[in-house]
């Protein structure tokens, strides 16, 4: 896969469930969600995103699904028991005793149990006493839910094909690279598929990564995105020959502007919708293979270095909103945040009235799908798909 807006065949999406259940109050900032989601409209908003993509041709899989049949091979399910079980956390005797309940259990509850965590409460009882037991909530964590698990596009990045395993910031997401590993290491559909980069320990999220345009990547560097996780993904593009220019581009290292495709995402082969506030000063440093080294210049203009390497002229901003509030309602809105399904076409949120009228007015196709209860995640439909297959441009 070499772009963001060729015509999208295969993609990976996560439908809500019981992680999303978890979240009070009390945890929801820790665990990354700005407001508590009403579940099942945010399952019944999914699905009709899921129904949408199918009924233009897109093959939808469903991670949930793969877990558990990945499942299947022993050497996945030692790794996904490995990957929930937190010793240092429980302590010996706990540990055990989660061991041993996640191995007991089918591989559809294993994978559900993974996705949505357990507490103590939900743990079976170990034989003897429990200092770690008693000094918890019944309520707590044994294993932490991952409701961010649905913004699929931040734990693994397609280039050609190859597939990118992401190393996730923030520790309530971390857990989830682990599980797009098994899948893609495991699964008969994927097990042969070849890396372009392992989960290194510095940061980069699929959210920063952009595909320009065959050879063009650019990766945000801010909040989610570490320069040496850019420069990581950059080697290892260079290395398997996936990519002739990387640009670095800084964002601000805010909630509103976690990801590059927070404030910028393509539309069609030479046209982005931005945030206007940053369209003058967002920078990039380019990255070129040089040897065995890169060579590193910059900061230039992002937008003037985009088109240069993409070997265009210019390219096409349509902003967000009319003026400055609007276009911070819908920035915060997920209005920058499209998913394109092919050359023009596009999947938007709904409410982000102004910004998709725009879009519309510049002779592109806006799928609406609804997103209230979706967007308390803070994350649009390219947050909640991860492209596997796209047609070339």
């Amino acid at each position: 896969m070499a772009s963001e807006v060729g015509p999208l065949h295969t993609v990976l999406l996560h439908r809500p469930g019981t992680e999303l259940k978890r979240l009070t109050p009390r945890n929801s900032d820790q665990l990354l969600f700005d407001a508590i989601p009403w579940v099942d409209r945010a399952q019944d908003e999914h699905d009709a995103f899921t129904d949408l993509l199918r009924s233009r041709g897109v093959e939808v899989l469903l991670l949930h699904e793969l877990l558990a049949e990945a499942l299947d091979d022993p050497r996945a399910r030692a790794a996904a028991t490995h990957s929930g079980v937190d010793e240092r956390r429980l302590g010996t005797e706990i540990a055990d005793t989660l061991r041993s309940h996640l191995y007991s259990v089918d591989n559809d509850t294993l994978a559900r149990t993974l996705i949505a965590g357990m507490t103590f409460e939900e743990l079976p009882a170990a034989e003897g006493q429990s200092l770690v037991r008693r000094m918890h909530h019944a309520h707590d964590f044994v294993i932490d839910p991952l409701p961010n698990l649905l913004f699929t596009r931040d734990s693994s990045v397609w280039v050609g094909d190859r597939v990118a395993i992401t190393a996730l910031a923030m520790p309530a997401r971390r857990r989830e690279s682990a599980l797009t590993d098994l899948v893609y290491a495991y699964h008969p559909r994927f097990s042969r598929t070849a890396r372009a980069y392992g989960a290194h320990s510095a940061p980069v999220e699929g959210g920063d990564v952009l595909q320009l345009a065959p050879g063009v990547a650019a990766i945000g560097v801010g909040e989610r995105t570490s320069p040496a996780g850019a420069e990581s993904l950059a080697r290892s593009m260079f290395a398997d020959d996936l990519a002739h220019t990387v640009l670095a581009v800084p964002i601000a290292q805010t909630r509103a502007s976690m990801h590059l495709d927070t404030v910028c995402t393509m539309v069609d082969r030479d046209t982005v919708v931005m945030y206007p506030a940053v369209q003058d000063t967002l920078t990039a440093y380019s990255l070129q293979p040089a040897g065995d080294d890169i060579k590193v210049s910059g900061p230039e203009p992002f937008l003037e270095s985009a088109a240069e390497a993409m070997g265009i002229d210019r390219i096409r901003v349509i902003d967000t909103g009319l003026d400055p509030v609007t276009a911070e309602r819908e920035q915060w809105e997920d209005g920058n945040n499209t998913l394109a399904v092919s050359p023009g076409v596009v999947v938007a949120y709904e409410r982000n009235v102004e910004t998709n009228a725009r879009l519309e007015e510049a002779g592109i196709e806006v799928l609406r799908i609804r997103g209230s209860e979706l967007g308390s995640g803070r994350g649009g439909p390219r947050c909640m798909s991860s492209p596997i297959a796209r047609g070339a441009l």
